[in-house]
Order: C-alpha cells, then sequence, then structure tokens
C-alpha cells in the first residue's frame, strides 16, 4: 500500500531557496473575448485572474510582459497551413459558406465560430512562445502564462474548446535549447493533443493526470505509452471520480520524482488547468486550491527551468483564485486569506476568501488502484531503451526565433516607450519590469517612486472597498454575483462599458489610479 504522506504546506513567506525570477506574461484584451453564449469556456477568467495578482501585489515580485501575438506563419510551426488559413478567415458570419471546412476541421457546439477567434488564439500562443524563447536565453527561471494552455488542439483540426496548441508551440521553441523537455498536466481531461504531437519521439516526455472512463476525450490509458523512439515516454496515470489531496499529492510526487531521476529534462513545462478543482462544472475531482498548488511548489523545488499555463476550468472564481495563489507560489509569497477589493469582488460571494474547499463526495481512488497505477507507471518509465537519453551534437541557437528577444528589439522597445512618455518620470514599462526588493529600503529616486505608483493602487481598492462594505449588498446582488454567467455579461469590461457621469460615484479601477499617480509624480 502507498503509505501516507501528509499535504505539503506551502510556507513561502522569506524562504530565499524559493526565490525564482518570474516572468509574467498578460494581455489586457485577452478577457474581452467570449464563446458563445452558454459556452462554458470563459476568457473572462484570465482577467480575474490577473485583478487578484494585481491588488495582492505579486506584480511587485516579477516582470511583467505583453507578449506580440503570434503570427500564422508561426503557427503553422506545428499546425497544418490549411487549418490556420481557415481559422484566419472564418467569421460567425461566413462559417455557413464553409460547411465543408467546418466538418473537417471539427467546429461544432463544443469548438463554435465566434467574434475575435483568431486574435484571442494569437494572444494565447504568442505569449507560451515568448515566454519559452526567455526561458531559452535565461532572462527568467520560471515563466507564466495563465491564457496559455489549450492542450487538446490537434494539428489540423480544433477539439475540446481548443484551436491553437499554445503548449506544443512553446515546447518546440524548448527544443531549441533543451535536450529534453518534460511536459506535466494536471487538467482533468487528457492532454490528448500534446501527446499525439510527441507520441513518437524520446525528446519530449509527455505526462498527465486525469479522469479516465467515459470522460471527454476518452483517451489515456495506461497502456498508452507511445511508438518508435517515443515508446514508454508517453505517461499516462488514469485516475477516478473524486481524487482528493492526499492520494494526488501521493502518486503526482511519487511519478514525478521518478521521472525526474530518470529523464533529467533541462526544461519543464507545467500545465495548470484548473477543472482538476473541487466543484468544477465540468470535473469530477475533488482538489483544493492548496491541494492543486501542491504540485506547482514540488515541481518548482526541482529549480529546472519551468513554464506554467492556464488550461481548462469552468467554475471561474475558483479558477481565478486558484491562479492567482499559484502565482504567489511561484514568486515565493503566500497570500490571502482575505480577498483584496477588486472590480469582480461580487464574484466571490458568499464567502469571499482566497480558498477553493474540498466537499465530501466520495473517492473513487482506492489505496491499491493507486498503488497498482503507480508501479506500472514507474517501471514502464524505466523501459526507456537509455537513461536521460541524448540527441545529436548540434548548435545551440544563438538567436530565438520570437523577435521579442534580441536585444535590438528591446532597445528599440525601450526608446519607443521613451518617446511616448516623454513627460513621464515613471512609464508603465518601467512599472512592469520593476521588481521589489525584499525587506531592502531603496535610496533610488526612482524607485520610490515606481513603488509609490504600485502602492497607490493598493490603497485606492481599500478606499472602495469601505465605501462598498458601508452599502451592503442585496440578496439579488449577491445572486448575480453567484451565476457564472455574470462573466459573459462582464467580459465588456475596460474600455467598452458607458463611463458613468459622476466618477466619484463609480469605484475607480487599477488604471485609473496607475495614471492618475503617474500624472502627479510627472507634475
Amino acid at each position: 500500500m502507498l503509505n501516507p504522506a501528509p499535504l505539503d504546506t506551502v510556507c513561502l513567506n522569506h524562504a530565499p531557496s524559493s526565490k525564482k525570477r518570474v516572468a509574467y506574461f498578460y494581455d489586457s484584451d485577452v478577457g474581452n473575448y467570449a464563446y458563445v453564449s452558454g459556452h462554458p469556456m470563459k476568457p473572462h477568467r484570465m482577467r480575474m485572474a490577473h485583478s487578484l495578482i494585481l491588488n495582492y501585489g505579486l506584480y511587485k515580485k516579477m516582470e511583467i510582459y505583453r507578449a506580440k501575438p503570434a503570427t500564422k506563419y508561426e503557427m503553422t510551426r506545428f499546425h497544418s497551413d490549411e487549418y490556420i488559413d481557415f481559422l484566419f478567415k472564418v467569421t460567425p458570419d461566413s462559417i455557413t459558406k464553409h460547411m465543408t471546412e467546418q466538418a473537417k476541421y471539427n467546429f461544432n457546439d463544443d469548438n463554435p465560430v465566434w467574434d475575435g477567434l483568431f486574435e484571442f488564439c494569437s494572444i494565447s500562443a504568442g505569449g507560451s512562445m515568448e515566454a519559452a524563447a526567455r526561458l531559452n536565453n535565461r532572462k527568467c527561471d520560471l515563466a507564466i502564462n495563465w491564457s496559455g494552455g489549450l492542450h487538446h488542439a490537434k494539428k489540423g483540426e480544433a477539439n475540446g474548446f481548443c484551436y491553437v496548441n499554445d503548449i506544443v508551440l512553446a515546447i518546440l521553441e524548448l527544443l531549441r535549447f533543451h535536450q529534453r523537455v518534460l511536459y506535466i498536466d494536471i487538467d482533468v481531461h487528457h492532454g490528448d493533443g500534446v501527446e499525439e504531437a510527441f507520441y513518437t519521439t524520446d525528446r519530449v516526455m509527455t505526462v498527465s493526470f486525469h479522469q479516465y472512463g467515459d470522460f471527454f476525450p476518452g483517451t489515456g490509458d495506461i497502456d498508452d505509452i507511445g511508438v518508435h523512439d517515443g515508446k514508454n515516454h508517453s505517461v499516462n496515470v488514469p485516475l477516478r471520480p473524486g481524487m482528493d489531496d492526499a492520494s494526488y499529492s501521493r502518486v503526482f510526487q511519487q511519478v514525478i520524482k521518478g521521472i525526474m531521476e530518470w529523464y533529467r529534462p533541462g526544461a519543464i513545462v507545467l500545465q495548470c488547468g484548473g477543472d482538476s478543482l473541487s466543484g468544477d462544472r465540468l470535473g469530477s475531482f475533488n482538489l483544493s486550491m492548496r491541494g492543486h498548488a501542491n504540485c506547482v511548489n514540488y515541481v518548482k523545488s526541482f529549480n529546472v527551468p519551468t513554464m506554467l499555463v492556464g488550461g481548462g476550468g469552468y467554475t471561474v472564481r475558483n479558477v481565478s483564485r486558484t491562479w492567482a495563489f499559484e502565482t504567489g507560489v511561484a514568486v515565493g509569497e503566500e497570500i490571502g486569506p482575505e480577498l483584496p477589493y477588486d472590480d469582480y469582488y461580487g464574484y466571490y460571494a458568499p464567502d469571499y476568501v482566497l480558498d477553493v474547499r474540498p466537499s465530501n463526495m466520495p473517492n473513487h481512488n482506492t489505496d491499491q488502484y493507486l498503488n497498482q497505477i503507480t508501479t506500472r507507471v514507474l517501471e514502464n518509465i524505466k523501459k526507456t531503451t537509455t537513461f536521460s537519453p541524448s540527441v545529436q551534437m548540434t548548435d545551440v541557437p544563438r538567436y530565438p526565433l520570437v523577435p521579442a528577444l534580441d536585444e535590438e528589439y528591446e532597445d528599440m522597445m525601450e526608446d519607443e516607450d521613451e518617446d511616448q512618455n516623454k513627460d513621464t518620470r515613471v512609464s508603465p514599462r518601467q512599472v512592469d519590469m520593476y521588481i521589489e526588493p525584499d525587506g531592502e529600503l531603496s535610496d533610488d529616486e526612482d524607485m520610490n517612486r515606481i513603488s509609490s505608483v504600485l502602492n497607490a493602487i493598493k490603497k485606492r481598492n481599500h478606499l472602495n472597498h469601505n465605501e462598498v462594505t458601508s452599502n451592503p449588498t442585496t440578496d439579488a446582488d449577491v445572486s448575480m454575483a453567484e451565476d457564472d454567467s455574470v462573466g459573459t455579461k462582464l467580459d465588456s469590461i475596460e474600455g467598452k462599458t458607458d463611463v458613468p457621469a459622476s466618477k466619484e460615484s463609480t469605484p475607480l479601477t487599477d488604471v485609473d489610479v496607475l495614471g492618475d499617480a503617474q500624472d502627479e509624480m510627472s507634475e
């Protein structure tokens, strides 16, 4: 039997060994997109997670980037030209003219055509590709792109709410500098698109912990281990409904430890799908927020260049809280339990705390079953033909394929930032690149000004929170906040809602505060 192991305690404050150089990728446009009405996938959850990351002050601990959206050419490094051309040109108005292609590329109720589809895919893929490029060039130790993680997309078709497989594109970039890459998937659904892409190679090992049985996508049996050179390099851990924190932690750590000792990857991609959390609309696991974050903390402990991406997750208030907490794990800061007031505070009713608690659902994974699964997986790993397989000697590329990483491009961006903010003492780019030192007082006047800008946001949010709490919400307000469909209604925030006549009567957003603070300093 498996020896019971206590849950890992995520205690991160003031732990020097846990500090990493973290690059965080976010595009403010990503929350503006929405699948068709009633669809469970809601890009708005990325904006909610980002708002928590801002209001907890985690952005002070990492560099923030808005990646260049991926082009059609960059997407065709994995996807077929015909598929990307169709994705680029199809619109809701023209879909009826492409009935043959619609069936060919698997566009249906799960994978609908909606306004801004290609642009959304470009943002997702661009963030993951640039994150991989920064890891390759040792500009960071850990990169985060919560808008990525769309692991079901195939080479020539959409699948499982996914259209462009940003993970495969990122791994292809990592393989230019690293001999071996490990892909880990903790989404409740099997990572079939990534596994299929690397099923015949030993340079990528894919590991998926997923619910298996009468469950989408129906793949991921323990006997699916790869073929040809990739034999025993596809690792599947099929699990049953009700998987809880203790059981998941034991299996995850035993399997990943065995893989790290045997395979020795040069880089890791961890897909953090939030549908394995308790209470998800489509998943049947029973993980808490901390149980989910334990996986991030454990992978981080190996000190290997790592990229975190998002994925599934269909109860938006749980996904946003968990990704914010895992961002804290990445930078070595424990946050919570109180939630800061932000634009989406009403979503987190009725408790308003940073936590996703497990339910009392039964765990159908017995110790005997988990022991059998773990033993078979570890045996398959040791059947690989070589220990820590190598590749033919080649020159490491001097320049990344992603243009945003060469020195000339970065110099150009700094010059452009200076030109656009001539009358501003602290530009937005400087704020994004600033990392607050731990427990130190800086004599640098510019750095102190940046810190003042960041603190102004937190102060204003406290004022807004006090204003709201003095006018308690009605039962109808709470009911509306709990309804997931409110996410679609709020997707129009940031530039698409009407500005009220009286600005004082509306809580200010972070963008308002940042602009006001910079204006004051420039004077």
